[in-house]
């Protein structure tokens, strides 16, 4: 009788697949790594690569670097904010292009995407990382075909990034973004570690460094599509709106969208749908 149960789900199953001939394949993400010289470690990152990439070997593709946040690492991304899905949607219903999904790890233990005494992250990202990422990947490679975008911790870094180096990336997507601080502010200022990151983020002051830009480097913020999104229930959506009231003031043009919702997955889960299509709109 076993054996006979067997059966049966065996020819069912090859039935349901008979069914199915041919199904499309889908974009994957998978982890990686990268042995670091400016760091002295090996840092994983997460990547995504859409549907073609295996199928059309001399096909070239844009890139979006996606930074997560505090706490987290590359994985974030992929379990809690589901990015394989959601890209895969979004480019079946063509609303995102193809493009390949960079998720690196800004470290768990040190948490900051800015340089600091022992972590030097800024330094490799530009200088080794995104070049290893761009040779080992067939990425265009180019500002039209780069992106950047990322939540909380990889939000601040986002648009710090794309202030330092508007050159580089043709639109920058800021998620619940941690845009500065006041001195003293931040996570645990007592704790040396939290004190070195609260210190980047100061220094790197996403709002005084458009009130204090000079006209030549307002021009080439203007060369980066800016686009915040941040929840009405955010602790950090003050920020957020400074941010958008200095960039106004300077005549810089960007988007905002505020919506329902505070500092969690639940809202940068929903982001992507947004997110996607927007770089896909510089991509094009």
């Amino acid at each position: 009788m076993q054996r006979l149960i067997l059966s049966l789900l065996l020819i069912l199953s090859l039935n349901s697949f008979a069914q199915f001939p041919g199904m499309p394949a889908q974009g994957k993400a998978s982890i990686d790594s990268i042995q670091s010289e400016v760091l002295g470690v090996s840092r994983h990152y997460s990547v995504y690569l859409p549907k073609s990439y295996t199928t059309d070997t001399d096909k070239k593709y844009p890139v979006l670097y996606l930074l997560h946040g505090v706490f987290d690492n590359n994985n974030g991304w992929i379990q809690r904010g589901h990015l394989q899905d959601v890209a895969n949607k979004l480019i079946d219903a063509g609303e995102a292009v193809e493009m390949v999904i960079i998720v690196p790890d800004a470290g768990r233990e040190w948490n900051g995407y800015f340089d600091m005494e022992g972590w030097s992250y800024e330094t490799f990202f530009f200088t080794e990382f995104m070049p290893f990422i761009e040779s080992k990947y067939r990425i265009i490679g180019d500002k039209k075909h780069r992106a950047v975008a990322g939540l909380s911790m990889g939000g601040g870094g986002t648009t710090v990034y794309a202030q330092k180096h508007p050159e580089l990336f043709a639109s920058a997507y800021a998620m619940s973004a941690l845009m500065g601080l006041e001195e003293g502010g931040g996570l645990s200022p007592q704790d040396p570690k939290f004190a070195q990151l609260n210190k980047t983020v100061i220094e790197n002051h996403c709002v005084n460094f458009v009130e204090n830009a000079d006209e030549a480097t307002k021009e080439n913020l203007k060369s980066v599509n800016w686009f915040v999104d941040c929840g009405d229930d955010d602790f950090l959506f003050d920020v957020n709106i400074a941010f958008c009231q200095a960039m106004r003031k300077a005549q810089i043009p960007y988007q905002l969208r505020v919506r329902d919702g505070g500092h969690d997955w639940e809202y940068w889960h929903s982001a992507l749908y947004t997110a996607l299509p927007f770089v896909s709109r510089t991509f094009r």
